[in-house]
């Protein structure tokens, strides 16, 4: 078939690919000059298999609260007239629930360990270089009261697959030495050792390059305005004034794509949760980590990617605004100065923020839409580049008319 990919970030190229491979005619459309611009140009930099406890669990809500008056909170909603997050809140505090946690939980590590797999595997295969590490990745604890939560979590994602493997202070520094400084602040962390990191960003401008090889046209600099719809399909997308024409479209817009798919009627529970990086380049007598670290109280990543430190994290729902917030960015420093006081930065950091696509859940929608020839993958959050790989293998499935190989809740 023809198939038309709206979006070329990492879910995008990554659908694109696995379409093309499966012997389908692909363009991809994209407002950016080149692939992974947006929310995939600077994230964490993490395959998260060991993340999948999603933000809407039964102690979010009293955090949510608790935390609405810090501007450098975690998790930071901002008091405004927005009937979509009011909605979307309304779902959240439903999906805070112990059994629904249980089974987003269960939806997340099913089809990330797919993921996870298609990554490695389509790394075999094309060799692509994006300064990937595979030494796992360090979850660690400063907070008594958060570790023991954790140990709980971490027991539920091994019993669905997950092997995040608790461990004490002395074993958290045997696996990354560098933060030996803060031994005493630690109080355990756990492990997950076949989870990676890696650039995203280099990922999906490579991936989109052997795109182009298989065939796959790529049209950047293009804004799809809307969805043309005749007897209840899709007939075309209008994009700067030219009709762009298939059998079949995927919308993996991220977080647009709500704003998309409104115009013709179908709402999405998906809202823009801007999360923030800062990266800088290390001189050569740092003392930084090289082991993938998330610093789950403060919902912080620590991500080695060759010669530069990514420190990314938090989520601020504040609509669509794409501002540098400069509190929210002095605290991944101060943050990161604390637990690595001997990180030898060679330069300043470069700041970044991007709006990821969330829903309450955070499960994705992957799969047919109520329109039949129109596919959705959004709305993976903070795991994008973790579900990348399998959403794309998964979708391509389905729109093959193969049934997708995971056990999740797809559309």
């Amino acid at each position: 078939m023809k198939v038309i990919v709206l979006g070329a970030g990492v879910v995008g190229v990554t659908s694109a690919w696995y379409l093309a491979k499966a012997g389908h005619q692909v363009t991809v459309l994209d407002r950016q000059t080149a692939a992974g611009l947006e929310t995939s140009f600077a994230n964490g930099g993490q395959i998260s298999v060991s993340h999948a406890e999603p933000w809407s669990n039964p102690r979010a809500p009293l955090r949510a609260l608790a935390w609405m008056r810090r501007e450098d909170a975690p998790l930071l909603f901002r008091p405004r007239w927005d009937a979509t997050l009011l909605d979307w809140s309304m779902r959240f505090l439903r999906e805070c629930t112990a059994r629904r946690t249980r089974d987003n939980i269960r939806q997340i590590v099913t089809l990330a360990l797919y993921s996870r797999r298609q990554l490695q595997a389509l790394r075999a295969e094309t060799m692509l270089a994006y300064d990937h590490l595979e030494r796992g990745i360090l979850h660690i604890y400063t907070d008594r009261r958060e570790y023991a939560t954790a140990i709980e979590a971490a027991a539920v994602m091994r019993e669905f697959g997950c092997e995040r493997r608790t461990v004490n202070v002395d074993e958290c520094i045997a696996i990354e030495p560098a933060l030996a400084s803060v031994r005493q602040r630690l109080v355990g962390g756990d492990f997950t050792a076949a989870d990676e990191s890696g650039d995203a960003h280099r990922f999906t401008q490579q991936l989109a390059a052997l795109c182009t090889a298989r065939g796959v046209v790529f049209r950047y600099g293009v804004t799809v305005d809307r969805l043309s719809m005749v007897a209840g399909r899709v007939a075309g997308v209008i994009a700067a004034g030219e009709l762009h024409q298939a059998d079949a479209y995927v919308a993996a817009l991220g977080s647009y794509t709500p704003l998309l798919l409104r115009l013709i009627g179908l709402r999405l529970p998906v809202y823009p949760a801007k999360g923030y990086s800062a990266t800088f380049p290390l001189s050569a007598d740092s003392i930084a980590p090289s082991v993938s670290l998330t610093d789950d109280g403060y919902k912080i990543v620590f991500s080695r990617l060759g010669q530069r430190l990514r420190i990314a994290g938090t989520a601020e729902f504040n609509g669509y605004n794409t501002d540098l917030n400069a509190v929210r960015c002095r605290a991944l420093i101060e943050r990161a100065s604390e637990l690595f006081p001997a990180l030898r930065p060679a330069d300043e950091p470069r700041f970044w923020c991007g709006l990821r696509p969330a829903t309450p859940s955070n499960v994705p929608l992957i799969g047919r839409s109520t329109i039949p020839n129109l596919y959705l993958n959004t709305g993976h959050g903070t795991l994008g580049w973790t579900m990348a790989c399998g959403s794309g293998a998964a979708l391509a499935d389905i729109i093959s008319g193969r049934p997708p190989e995971p056990g999740f809740r797809f559309l």
